[in-house]
């Protein structure tokens, strides 16, 4: 099924004449760092494309693909429903996706991303030691620079919307020194009201950060401080059925095949699926892949069962892989 939810307007995040007042401050003059961002800034322009929807059943795929999700999905239809009433961007509380490893939380909000249209920027927070990796440092410290909130390629300075996709993958799993937080950056930023008026430590110009859509996830809330769960919608991923395990195989097979212009089947076996359908949907796209290759080394256009090699999962030696 086609989905069609538009980009339909423009939307100002932040001012040039801010820029340009930055710009003429004496910091900016001396450093260049700031004048080569701020230049950076003026290029660009101060609007990006705001993502509008159409129809509600722009989210109706993600419920084929991610059975485990519905709930997730009603509570979206929801939000479509809304936005399409007052031709409005897509708007909903930010949400964790908790639940056990492999249930597909990130292949979940990928999909979300592409289903509305809009940009996606994955964050590691396990790996996230302090807050100014999404806010910023400030100038005064060796090597400052802008955070992931204003400067990587999908997100609000350098991105093409206004309403990007960004995902706190393993939010649970944030760790660092207390006097940098990385949980801490995130409380202004989970509110619509103070993300409106977002200031990057960097950057000394106010940025709307309020239509971004945050999804996190995690596998123990227990971790996660009382102030970010007071801030979002919590949903519980439990791990998909029979059946649900058949759907989501089948759609990552077809999703796989989209992207390439291999010469295999459109349809796979049922007893491919039913050897894919026993995996987590977090390893049935590694092996796929996998099989795939195996499959054309033996000159075949189709998978077998036993191309589906789950015993490569054990050891996780091998890194090699399809992009």
């Amino acid at each position: 099924m086609e989905t069609i939810i538009p980009i339909a307007d423009l939307q100002s995040i932040y001012s040039v004449a801010d820029v340009d007042r930055a710009l003429g401050s004496g910091g900016a003059r001396h450093n260049e760092g700031f004048k080569s961002w701020y230049d950076r800034m003026r290029e660009r322009g101060g609007s990006r494309y705001i993502i509008k929807p159409s129809t509600t059943a722009a989210v109706d795929a993600l419920r084929e693909q991610s059975p485990n999700f519905v709930n997730v999905v009603d509570d979206l239809r929801k939000c479509l429903a809304l936005a399409i009433a007052g031709n409005e961007a897509v708007q909903f509380t930010p949400m964790l996706l908790l639940g056990k490893p492999g249930v597909g939380k990130t292949y979940f909000a990928k999909r979300l991303a592409q289903t509305l249209g809009t940009g996606f920027e994955f964050v590691s927070m396990s790996s996230l030691t302090a807050g100014w990796v999404l806010t910023g440092a400030a100038a005064q410290w060796h090597n400052a620079c802008p955070g992931r909130v204003a400067q990587t390629p999908q997100t609000l300075v350098e991105g093409e919307y206004a309403n990007p996709l960004v995902v706190l993958d393993e939010i649970d799993k944030s760790g660092g020194d207390s006097r940098y937080d990385p949980m801490r950056a995130l409380y202004a930023l989970l509110e619509r009201d103070t993300a409106a008026h977002f200031k990057d430590e960097f950057i000394d110009v106010d940025i709307d950060a309020s239509h971004i859509l945050w999804v996190a996830t995690a596998n123990d809330e227990g971790t996660i401080p009382e102030p970010v769960l007071n801030r979002i919608n919590v949903y519980v991923v439990e791990p998909p059925d029979a059946d649900g395990a058949r759907s989501i195989a089948l759609a990552i097979y077809h999703e796989i095949l989209d992207a390439h212009r291999w010469p295999f089947s459109r349809e796979p076996s049922e007893s491919v699926l039913e050897r894919l359908s026993a995996l987590p949907p977090r390893d049935m796209r590694k092996l796929l892949l996998d099989a795939f290759g195996t499959a054309r080394l033996a000159n075949r256009d189709f998978l077998v069962p036993e191309d589906v090699d789950a015993k490569k999962l054990c050891g996780r030696k091998a890194r090699i892989g399809f992009q």
